[in-house]
């Protein structure tokens, strides 16, 4: 398995937690349960949204922008990326 598949994996492993959270979400809204705890699920499945935005990005970053443009060295790259997941916290 090469690392770019080993990445998709991860990228998919996350997909599947937060499909799993909002399939919560959905249980909690069924069950009239609290909404302490269903405040505490949506902030988490921001959270991931967040972090898979984050980790796509940088991909694109990386593989597509850098490689294809003389303009963004590998520093910028770097910068590009730092910027993305501050923003993204």
């Amino acid at each position: 398995m090469t690392q770019r598949d080993k990445e998709k994996q991860k990228l998919i492993a996350r997909i599947k937690r937060i499909r799993g959270q909002v399939d919560s979400i959905e249980r909690l809204l069924t069950a009239d349960d609290d909404c302490a705890d269903i405040l505490m699920l949506l902030a988490n499945i921001r959270g991931g949204i967040n972090g898979l935005m984050a980790e796509v990005l940088e991909d694109h970053i990386r593989h597509h922008l850098g490689e294809g443009s003389p303009e963004l060295t590998a520093e910028l790259s770097e910068d590009l990326i730092d910027l993305v997941r501050a923003y993204l916290k």
